[in-house]
């Protein structure tokens, strides 16, 4: 049988791939090696799931890691508002939180999962899970199809790699699409993490004196290992028992990541300015105010 369009990996891109293709009348076949579809979208936003930010798109682009100009075409093609239409038109009401965050008003990520795979249904994608891709198939330097790991042939007109990077191995997201994009001839740059928490290992963290401490607009400062300042992000952080987390500890976190492969340290300094923006004549003020 050939398809259309061949899916690999059962995400949240997937998924819209998958509904995108079978709407303009297409034959749409999604692959996933695991048992169950849309495994890290029901763990994102601490499982409440974000789906956009409603903030203008110079904004957005400012704070997406690395090079986010990058991303320009394609959401002025699929933006916030776009995303906004796409998820209400499957009946799921959104909300706005701090900084532009658009959540479900059901703050379960668990229905954003369900709508997309329902949504799937309806169109007539065929589903085939517990279905691992051993490689993707190329005639004349066009995609032919996959081969699974139990050596099946699946014959396809086009294949879309939807299989996610390598942030959350336990989901599914082990790395296998790049060597499938680099056979494509697609350049995979230097790869590291990003959107992730942060570790520490001094002691009142690994003593948990402030695990569960949640702090409201504060800015978490990189320096690197010559003292110079790398980056602040303001937002809201956590403290966790293995160091620090929330939005902005993810957004610092590349810079870390960068920080210490330049150089060559097994840590970095960050700081946290309790009280961006405001002077010490002003928070001693307020202090003896309160």
């Amino acid at each position: 049988m050939l398809y259309d369009v061949i899916v690999v990996g059962g995400g949240p891109s997937g998924l819209m791939a998958c509904i995108a293709a079978s709407r303009q009348g297409g034959r749409v076949l999604l692959v996933d090696k695991g048992d169950k579809l849309g495994r890290k979208l029901g763990i994102s936003g601490g499982g409440r799931c974000n789906v956009t930010n409603v903030k203008e798109m110079d904004e957005l682009i400012k704070h997406i890691p690395g090079n986010g100009r990058f991303l320009y075409s394609a959401l002025s093609n699929f933006g916030s508002k776009e995303i906004i239409d796409f998820f209400e038109g499957l009946g799921i009401r959104l909300k706005e939180e701090d900084n532009g965050r658009m959540f479900p008003v059901s703050d379960k990520a668990s229905s954003v999962v369900n709508a997309l795979i329902g949504q799937v249904r309806k169109q007539g994608v065929e589903i085939r899970t517990d279905s691992p891709v051993r490689e993707v198939l190329f005639d004349n330097g066009r995609a032919a199809g996959v081969r699974l790991a139990t050596g099946e042939v699946i014959h396809g007109a086009s294949v879309i790699l939807a299989v996610g990077g390598k942030s959350v191995p336990k989901t599914g997201s082990t790395g296998d699409g790049y060597p499938w994009a680099a056979q494509a001839g697609h350049t995979i740059t230097e790869l590291y993490p990003t959107e992730v928490p942060l570790t520490s290992d001094e002691p009142w963290i690994r003593d948990r004196e402030l695990q569960g401490v949640s702090l409201r607009d504060v800015a978490l400062t990189v320096w690197n290992a010559k003292g110079k300042k790398v980056v602040t992000h303001e937002g809201d952080m956590i403290f966790t028992h293995f160091g620090l987390s929330g939005p902005a500890a993810l957004r610092c976190s590349q810079f870390v990541v960068k920080a210490l492969r330049q150089s060559g340290a097994d840590h970095v300094a960050v700081t946290i300015d309790l009280m961006p923006g405001q002077s010490a004549d002003e928070v001693y003020a307020a202090t003896m105010r309160l």
